[in-house]
């Protein structure tokens, strides 16, 4: 049986988009996919529809490190409307609930910095994309349907408050992987007595990337030049970047060999333990884990052609 052959180019790299506000991550990566004419495109983790900012895509065989990039920590920019609640705990939900904010001060927020920050135990919202006896929990809510969720602790490593104005409360959040804004925002605001939800959301970094983000629009016009994919090809990083804080093993001729047929190899001077990006000579050749014997073992290796 023939292997059926992928549309489009093969294209490799990993494009840190700046997603807009209004359209779910899936249909971002759609766009994404076809303005590179790419055979194969995978996002690192999604963005509420109303949510901004970073959104990593991974083209061709930088997908086979798009698992990792889903593991880092992010950090974010949010924007609490106090007093006000609503379905979601964002403000594309109907309002639940309307409460007196007016008296809330920046001060008595700071008070909870503590209670918020390093390990805490979260809910997941019924609006997510959390599995519950084979569905989703979002598609149980729109039916009106609630059912119970079992807490997940997660790791605020960062709380600031920056500024509080006509019930409005700005924060920055550095969190680990799994961590849900809405919901630490609507906690949050029953914490202060006056409810809350997410009024904006802005995705501001993801493991090693921060800044440098291209716009969906930016894209479109690249794609229009003459050179249309070598402009866009432009705004690609490499595939090793999304792991760049990871340590290096240089394998030579001979090692390089039989790492690419699958087999461990010992490598001199290698961490003791962990992950590691894997090079030749010349290139990226894929990551590897450290084994109990002190080798090192190809995990997801990049085609020879990447």
């Amino acid at each position: 049986m023939t292997r059926r052959k992928r549309k489009g180019r093969a294209v490799n790299g990993v494009l840190l988009l700046d997603k807009p506000a209004g359209i779910t991550s899936n249909k971002a990566l759609q766009e994404v996919k076809n303005l590179f004419h790419a055979a194969k495109a995978g996002h690192t983790g999604s963005l509420d529809p109303l949510a901004t900012g970073m959104l990593p895509i991974c083209l061709g065989e930088a997908t086979k490190i798009s698992a990792f990039l889903l593991d880092a920590d992010k950090r974010y920019w949010v924007s609490c409307r106090l007093g006000v609640t609503t379905t979601t705990a964002d403000a594309d939900g109907d309002v639940i609930q309307t409460r007196d904010c007016s008296r809330i001060t920046m001060p008595d927020a700071e008070k909870l910095h503590s209670r918020f920050s390093g390990t805490i135990s979260q809910i997941p919202p019924m609006y997510s994309a959390v599995k519950h006896q084979g569905q989703r929990l979002y598609a149980l809510a729109r039916e009106g349907i609630e059912v119970e969720r079992k807490p997940r602790t997660v790791q605020i490593h960062e709380l600031l408050f920056h500024s509080l104005e006509d019930c409005m409360l700005e924060l920055e959040i550095a969190c680990s992987k799994g961590t849900y804004i809405r919901t630490l925002v609507e906690d949050l605001g029953e914490a202060l007595g006056c409810g809350a939800h997410v009024a904006q959301l802005r995705r501001l970094s993801v493991g090693p990337f921060e800044g440098d983000m291209v716009t969906i629009d930016e894209l479109r016009a690249a794609a229009g030049e003459a050179d249309g994919f070598a402009a866009v090809d432009a705004y690609l990083l490499p595939i090793d970047s999304g792991i760049a804080d990871w340590p290096d093993v240089h394998l030579g001729p001979d090692a390089a060999f039989y790492m690419r047929q699958g087999q461990p190899v010992l490598v001199p001077h290698a961490p003791a333990q962990g992950w590691v990006r894997i090079y030749d000579q010349t290139r990226f050749l894929g990551v590897g884990e450290i084994q109990d014997d002190g080798k090192v073992a190809p995990r997801r290796m990049i085609q020879a052609s990447a």
